[in-house]
């Protein structure tokens, strides 16, 4: 991370886009030499910024790097308590481990892990997620939400919620976002999202929660590997033009902070609309492999506001299902 003068030095010039500050203003504003301002501006264009300028004369910002950089995400985000302290890695093996270790050496509500690249992403059901470098998003939160344990799983669909927004705002056609239950983001139903959560409790009460999300940004659809590239996609790729990453982060990190204060004021059932509204499933014929093993088949119709997958079987018995893995199924293949 930059220290935090070559971050205030950063915030200044970008306040003046194109234009040239000399180096007396700068240190006049930061309280430091000269000698000091340039050692900023050093470790600046060390991280990747194009900073125009000599010692003793003006600098002028002139390119910003592609990189998840705290400073690059915190410079216009309007959260309140989401990503004030983030810890960012250039890779790492996973976020959500670095974030649920964060969490247990007591790290606060709304700590956010970035992380350019992951060695060892995992997606739900002891999946891999795939996690190229410098090109997608692989962010982990802590939460500390007040909630009992038998209410954690709806933070999973409430987390999808923001997540869809996220990437509904970050799209010339946002009705192409879809959700599939119980937390992948679809865009003309291909996954373009992940959602895993972990939590820790204490008998029935929630210590906390990590909430890790992989968004596919600009990795683009031949890139992906064989086994994900006929159900798998990429914003870039969708909308035909790269992504602002950094951009995006903070889109992300927004949505998520005003749905789970909706989710503490007011539970699930507050976001239920919104995540029918983008409920991919409804009407579909599915088969879910229910953690244990069992499998059923049916037509999906809705979710409860407990977050559970309304499920009408072939008998017509309605069941409901609050985990497993839903696969969309066509009547020959089953």
């Amino acid at each position: 991370m930059a220290s935090a003068g070559a971050a205030r030095v950063l915030a200044i010039l970008a306040q003046a886009p194109g234009s040239s500050l000399s180096g007396e203003r700068l240190s006049e504003e930061l309280g430091v030499s000269r000698a000091q301002i340039w050692k900023h501006v050093e470790q600046l264009r060390s991280r990747g910024y194009t900073i125009e300028g000599e010692r003793g004369g003006g600098y002028k910002l002139l390119g910003r790097p592609d990189r998840l950089y705290p400073e690059e995400l915190q410079a216009g985000l309007d959260t309140h308590w989401l990503a004030n302290q983030i810890h960012y890695f250039d890779s790492t093996d996973s976020t959500n481990r670095v974030a649920f270790d964060l969490a247990r050496e007591g790290a606060p509500h709304g700590t956010a892990v970035v992380a350019e690249g992951q060695s060892a992403g995992r997606g739900r059901m002891g999946r891999s997620f795939f996690s190229p470098q410098y090109l997608n998003v692989y962010t982990s939160i802590v939460l500390r939400p007040q909630l009992d344990t038998a209410q954690a799983p709806t933070l999973i669909p409430s987390a999808a919620v923001a997540v869809a927004d996220a990437i509904a705002n970050s799209l010339p056609n946002p009705d192409s976002v879809e959700i599939k239950w119980p937390n992948d983001i679809l865009l003309s139903g291909l996954k373009t999202s992940g959602i895993l959560m972990e939590m820790s409790s204490e008998a029935t009460r929630i210590d906390f929660v990590i909430v890790g999300i992989g968004v596919n940004l600009n990795v683009e659809r031949n890139e992906l590997p064989d086994e994900f590239r006929d159900r798998a996609t990429s914003l870039r790729s969708h909308a035909g033009q790269k992504i602002d990453r950094a951009a995006f982060v903070r889109q992300l990190f927004s949505c998520l902070e005003e749905v789970m204060d909706l989710h503490a004021r007011k539970g699930f059932s507050a976001l239920l609309p919104r995540y029918l509204a983008r409920f991919s499933m409804k009407g579909q014929r599915v088969r879910v492999s229910e953690i244990g093993g069992t499998t059923l088949h049916g037509l999906a119709h809705g979710i409860g506001e407990d977050g559970a997958l309304e499920l009408t079987k072939d008998d017509g018995q309605t069941v409901r299902v609050i985990a497993g893995d839903v696969t969309l199924v066509r009547p020959e293949v089953e």
